[in-house]
């Protein structure tokens, strides 16, 4: 799997495109409309093994280390620096943007809630769009997407799709929040994270 030389500066974008999708997913979280695919796996470990709203962060972080450690096993090579980039800051992360949703006054009122899951939604939408800009790895739930793709022989944009549908019903039967988040992100943010990184790929380029 290729990928594009690492710099100082990558990692430097890479590690904002994982603050802003960290960011985001608590934002989504917390404004209590449902949470994106992978988002409400977080959000099902965390409830089903007893953790608090603002133990999020830790719950992502066990996730993504047993994907992690599966992929040492099955899917080594999708494993990379990049790969601990995202993985190593992601959990703290989501602990920020929950401190910030707090901190910005959110309430209970509906347009405020509204306001911050159209901001989650466009956070992790950016933030993903970075990281697949950089071009240094893939995230452990990007990883196992790859692993299912070279199994089973399928597309991957179909892999996906089976895969966010199989995530999002575990995270929902693990006790994680469904709702009309949950349906957008599904529809929608592929499309948009693709027109953020067809913009940030001139610039990047020039950068580099």
């Amino acid at each position: 799997m290729e990928q594009r030389k690492i710099t100082g500066k990558s990692i430097l974008a890479a590690a904002f495109g994982v603050l802003l999708v960290g960011v985001g997913v608590a934002f989504n979280n917390c404004a209590g409309f449902g949470n994106d695919p992978v988002g409400i796996v977080y959000d099902g470990i965390r409830s089903v093994s007893g953790m608090n709203q603002a133990q999020l962060g830790m719950a992502s972080n066990v996730v993504n280390i047993v994907l992690l450690v599966f992929l040492f096993f099955v899917g080594r090579r999708y494993v990379s620096v990049g790969t601990f980039v995202y993985l190593v800051p992601y959990g703290f992360c989501v602990d920020l943007g929950n401190y910030l949703y707090r901190l910005l006054g959110a309430s209970e009122d509906f347009l405020v809630r509204t306001a911050f899951s159209v901001m989650g939604c466009v956070l992790l939408s950016l933030g993903v769009a970075i990281y697949i800009t950089v071009d240094i790895g893939v995230d452990p739930f990007t990883g196992v997407v790859l692993v299912l793709r070279d199994v089973l022989k399928k597309e991957y944009r179909y892999v996906k799709i089976g895969f966010d549908v199989t995530m999002v019903i575990l995270g929902t039967l693990l006790g994680g929040r469904l709702g009309v988040v949950t349906v957008v992100t599904a529809l929608a943010v592929g499309p948009v994270i693709q027109f953020f990184t067809k913009i940030l790929k001139k610039y990047w380029l020039k950068m580099m």
